[in-house]
């Protein structure tokens, strides 16, 4: 497990309380798991994600990850319509743990309310809350 010291958090994007990322990209905005995230998960194994054209609220459920360690779900950081899924990740999962800013996006999202994106938190406040968690 990595010191929060040792984490990537980098500060273009914005972080959720279930530790998803979200970068706004022009129209779209890009989601992901946190280097904390996928660090605490152990090695990916399997990642579920949702139909493109699929459309979620804030908050709910979107897909579900396996680890060697545990099952955990996905949670929209903010709603939309599911523009993209990463489809790379069906053959090689671990990109999440590799690259969880990068080639280890999940979904790209079209944002039913781009305000959504300033209510999630910023890279020094996200930092604060996991020195809270540890």
């Amino acid at each position: 497990m990595k010191e929060i010291g040792e984490l990537q958090l980098p500060d273009d994007v914005r972080y959720a309380e279930d530790h998803e990322w979200a970068r706004s990209e022009d129209e779209k905005t890009r989601v992901g798991i946190s280097d904390y995230a996928q660090d605490q998960l152990g090695d990916i194994v399997y990642v579920e994600l949702p139909q493109v054209g699929d459309t979620f609220d804030k908050g709910e459920e979107f897909g579900t990850v396996e680890s060697v360690k545990a099952v955990a779900e996905f949670y929209m950081p903010i709603g939309g319509e599911i523009l993209a899924v990463n489809t790379a990740l069906e053959g090689s999962p671990e990109l999440v743990n590799k690259s969880p800013y990068g080639d280890g996006w999940l979904i790209e999202v079209k944002p039913a309310d781009s305000a959504e994106l300033d209510t999630l938190m910023t890279r020094d406040v996200y930092l604060e809350t996991l020195k809270g968690i540890e």
